[in-house]
């Protein structure tokens, strides 16, 4: 379970609530309003799942044949950024890095709930589960060197996450900039994908 101040989020309701912000993406695409819901200007772009058959219980593994769903790269050409999504109609999208996945969510075409999501943690090529996950959010694109200019930093432990906060002394962070997916909105999205959303 993850926990968000006092109150558990088991994985069930974090997929569930997954699902419902997908829902509201879409709705606000072709409502005409950004897909927060709040009105805010969105060229109305949408990502379709790229990976007919994805079983959702477990990754899958990834190909060089495969390209992001948001930025066409090739995930298999960062593996220390690569993440993936599988929804429960067995479809899902492969991506190059947690920032197209953040974009995704936000904007995606499909009407299928999220079944489960995956990418790897910072610094490492291991992916962890992104139900689970703790995103650090930076937003300084001149001090990291990250592929489409700048990603949330992946952790599995909120511990890690803190550290992590401590050593990035190149803006004012603190631990309110750790988010799980379950807080992922347009206006975090566009953080790292603006230019795509």
């Amino acid at each position: 379970m993850t926990e968000r101040g006092a109150q558990p989020i088991g994985r069930r309701r974090l997929l569930g609530l997954l699902g419902a912000g997908t829902a509201v993406g879409l709705a606000g695409c072709l409502g005409g309003s950004g897909p927060s819901g709040d009105g805010g200007d969105s060229a109305g772009i949408s990502y379709d799942p790229n990976v007919d058959e994805h079983p959702g219980d477990d990754p899958i593994e990834f190909a060089d044949t495969q390209a992001c769903a948001v930025c066409n790269m090739t995930p298999t050409d960062y593996p220390q950024w690569q993440s993936q999504l599988a929804h429960e109609d067995g479809t899902g999208a492969v991506f190059d890095t947690p920032g197209c996945l953040f974009a995704y969510l936000v904007a995606t075409s499909s009407e299928s709930p999220v079944a489960g999501a995956w990418t790897t943690e910072y610094g490492t090529t291991s992916l962890v589960d992104a139900t689970e996950a703790h995103f650090v959010l930076v937003t300084d694109a001149t001090a990291a060197d990250d592929p489409m200019d700048i990603n949330p930093r992946v952790f599995g432990d909120h511990d890690d996450a803190v550290a992590y906060l401590e050593e990035w002394d190149t803006e004012e962070l603190t631990e309110d900039d750790i988010v799980g997916l379950e807080d992922v909105d347009f206006d975090i999205a566009a953080i790292y994908r603006g230019n795509r959303l």
